[in-house]
């Protein structure tokens, strides 16, 4: 045993738990644990420009790769406030973080010491623990625990407060006698696995939704492989894409009132059967419960037990972590392919794959200003099946979901339930944390992009490349559709006449678009593109990925679209309005996306 100071055991648990990666600010009462950090040498810290911004950093860089968990440092009071948001984009999409709060001594926790809140009481709601550490001699437990919440069923946040005294205190620990504690996950049995396989084979059409808990389980291989097993087609939800590479025969796309596919709403409208493996039932995916579960039987495997039944009654719930489900059910499988006895759906397969290839959306515009349907095209032109996107909310998110490409696990990183503007850059900068040197693509609208725009300073001083799509409309483009029902447009326009843009110039700063994005991303020292005529994406992009590997800092392209475009979304499955037509028909959907990815195609 030894005496050491409470952060200091601290930094050597950080250590041992492998959650090395932190991001944050310092402040007087966190200033003691930055101190054991700075002597430890073994923490990497990056310093955001907000705490908000250093929460969303910590939550991309725990999305980015299976097993991270990235790491939020603030001082007391409006430190951990700024990080409420932060906490709820993670909480909302199971993803583990943890967060840790300077706060005043506890004795003047009753005395509204100067920067001291609650925020215990405040994070809550948010976490899987929020904990002020009365104790000295507590804090080592409560980081052992925080692992093993964030680690065990539905992953999630922790937020601990540390009093100033309670960080300075000395206690006795020995790290090396430390081991985080066991992480237990249901599994689903044989017995489960095989009712589930019985029901599914009884179907004529049945259909596999895949959810983000397969990602979060690391199965997506077991997912393609119980598809291919069965040769039955696959719908990843938003939070589940890539799950099934979107080149493959058996991806039917995404299912929705927004973030979908007319393909995959379509064939999921046929189907006679449904399991779902890690997912929700969100709102936004099902429409209403009604017509999402008008004839179809319904197994939903999830880890968490309260979501079983929490949308709708399924026919069959299982509690299990999604990978231990797959190992079951593909154990089961595999015998009965080898013996024989599973059912043959090539023509249902087919079929999906017929709608695919009919049902894609038209992206070919030659429009100036831009359509954002030609920049998600050049996008897919350009950027690879490496690519990782980031995203959030907006009609931006929106189109792109329908109209890019992904092509494995955590390629497509969304804050998908809080939707948060302002998450998309500095969560790229934490998934550029979590993936040095892979091709990181951030996606906005000009207002998302608006919100947290300092952080571009963090990418540039921390010399951490990735580049930022802008697609400029200079409004609040989902809102001023969804003003649509109430027949106004009001107090959603960004635009003003930009009194520094260069008169007679022909910009589309001086034709009134406002902010003028690439001088503000230059001024925080990164390169910037502005895109106003079609033919100049690809070029503007492959210039890009010049400038990101030459300066080592984000690049912004910023692309001036038409003020008013609608993109496809409705009320219920049956019925999304499609503002724009469709395509000629691609019998060779999957091909021609491959092509697309690799630069060529159309």
């Amino acid at each position: 045993m030894a005496k050491m100071r409470t952060v200091d055991a601290i930094v050597a648990i950080l250590e041992k738990e492998g959650a090395t990666e932190t991001f944050g600010l310092p402040g007087a009462a966190i200033n003691p644990l930055y101190a054991a950090m700075k002597a430890h040498g073994g923490i990497r810290h990056t310093l955001a420009r907000h705490v908000e911004g250093a929460s969303h950093m910590a939550d991309g860089y725990s999305r980015a790769k299976a097993g991270n968990i990235g790491v939020c440092l603030g001082t007391s009071g409006p430190a951990g406030t700024d990080m409420i948001t932060g906490l709820y984009a993670a909480q909302a999409d199971s993803i583990p973080m943890l967060c840790f709060t300077g706060q005043a001594p506890v004795a003047k926790l009753h005395k509204e010491d100067f920067q001291a809140v609650d925020i215990e009481s405040i994070a809550k709601p948010l976490t899987k623990m929020a904990m002020t550490v009365l104790e000295p001699g507590q804090v080592p437990g409560a980081v052992q625990k925080a692992f093993q919440l964030m680690r065990t069923g539905r992953p999630g946040p922790v937020l601990l407060d540390l009093p100033f005294d309670v960080q300075m205190a000395q206690i006795e620990f020995d790290i090396d006698a430390y081991e985080p504690l066991p992480v237990e996950k249901p599994r689903a049995t044989r017995k489960q696995a095989e009712k589930a396989l019985d029901m599914l084979t009884a179907a004529e059409k049945p259909l596999i939704v895949a959810g983000g808990g397969i990602i979060n389980a690391d199965a997506a291989p077991q997912l393609v492989e119980l598809a291919e097993t069965l040769n039955v087609p696959v719908v990843p939800t938003l939070m589940g894409w890539g799950t099934i590479p979107d080149d493959h025969r058996l991806m039917a796309g995404m299912v929705g009132l927004q973030t979908a596919h007319k393909y995959g709403n379509a064939t999921f409208l046929e189907s006679d059967f449904v399991i779902g493996i890690g997912n929700r039932w969100a709102n936004r995916h099902t429409g209403s419960v009604d017509k999402y579960t008008a004839d179809r039987t319904f197994v939903h495997v999830d880890v968490e037990p309260t979501q079983i039944g929490r949308v709708f009654s399924p026919d069959f719930g299982i509690v299990s972590d999604a990978g231990a489900f797959l190992d079951a059910i593909l154990e089961v499988a595999r015998e009965r392919k080898a013996a024989g006895t599973l059912p043959d759906y090539s023509a249902w397969a087919d079929s999906a794959r017929e709608r695919r290839g009919r049902m894609q959306r038209k992206t070919h515009y030659d429009n100036v200003p831009l359509k954002p349907f030609r920049v998600y095209e050049e996008m897919n032109r350009a950027f690879g099946p490496e690519t990782t996107y980031v995203t959030t909310i907006g009609l931006s998110q929106i189109a792109g979901a329908q109209l890019l490409h992904v092509f494995g696990p955590r390629k497509w990183i969304n804050a998908g339930q809080a939707g948060p503007l302002g998450w998309t850059g500095p969560a790229a900068l934490g998934v550029v944390r979590g993936k040095p040197g892979e091709t990181v693509v951030a996606l906005s609208g000009d207002y998302d992009f608006q919100f947290m725009i300092e952080e571009l300073a963090v990418g540039a001083q921390h010399q951490l490349p990735y580049i930022h799509v802008v697609v400029n409309n200079s409004y609040l483009g989902l809102i001023r559709q969804s003003q649509r029902g109430f027949e106004m447009d009001f107090e959603v326009s960004l635009a003003f006449e930009n009194i520094n843009a260069e008169p007679g110039s022909g910009s589309s700063i001086a034709a009134g678009y406002g902010v003028d994005h690439v001088k503000v991303a230059e001024g925080l020292g990164c390169k910037a593109i502005r895109v106003e005529h079609p033919e100049d994406l690809g070029p503007a992009f492959e210039k890009a990925r010049a400038l990101m590997a030459e300066y080592k800092v984000p690049v912004v392209v910023e692309c001036i679209l038409e003020r008013v475009t609608n993109i496809a979304m409705g009320t219920e499955l049956d019925n999304v309005t499609e503002f724009e037509e469709l395509a000629q028909r691609r019998e060779d959907a999957p091909t021609a996306i491959v092509a697309m990815a690799a630069g060529s195609g159309s």
